[in-house]
């Protein structure tokens, strides 16, 4: 027998309570949305109690576990909620056509990105310069007062 190996089960972490949640955590929310089912179905203000739990303690705003392991088990092997784009079809025309439309959508996305980029711009230059004609015109009133109070 080497010094590596060994015949025991790791040791649980924490209460009961800590582990269902971990075993829920780790099943995704799949497993919380039926719980939460469950609870209304069987017990009603069971159910309210679970949907004020996963709302206060942000179950489906975060990543639900971290690694990389578990982003292929919950979006498939891009890591990612897009489609499986790199993956061949096995039709040669088909993948070139994919290819050539994949590659223009992010050219025309990244132009209308910068259409609206260059948009807020001259807004903000529109709105400045407004500003500043407003400002040199209530200077210039202010000094013909001054002026008109002088003479």
């Amino acid at each position: 027998m080497s010094a590596y190996s060994t015949n025991t089960i790791p040791a649980p972490r924490g209460n009961w309570f800590t582990r269902a949640i971990e075993w829920m955590d780790g099943n995704g929310p799949g497993a919380w949305i039926a719980l939460m089912v469950a609870g209304f179905i069987f017990a009603g203000p069971l159910g309210l109690v679970l949907l004020f739990f996963i709302l206060f303690t942000g179950r489906f705003g975060r990543r639900w576990r971290t690694g990389e392991a578990t982003q292929r088990r919950a979006f498939g092997c891009c890591g990612s909620t897009r489609l499986h784009v790199s993956r061949t079809t096995g039709n040669a025309a088909f993948d070139a056509y994919k290819a050539d439309t994949l590659e223009r959508l992010e050219r025309e996305q990244q132009e209308f990105e910068d259409f609206l980029r260059r948009l807020r711009e001259a807004r903000d230059k529109a709105e400045f310069d407004q500003y500043m004609d407003e400002r040199a015109k209530a200077a210039a009133r202010e000094d013909d007062a001054e002026v008109s109070e002088r003479a």
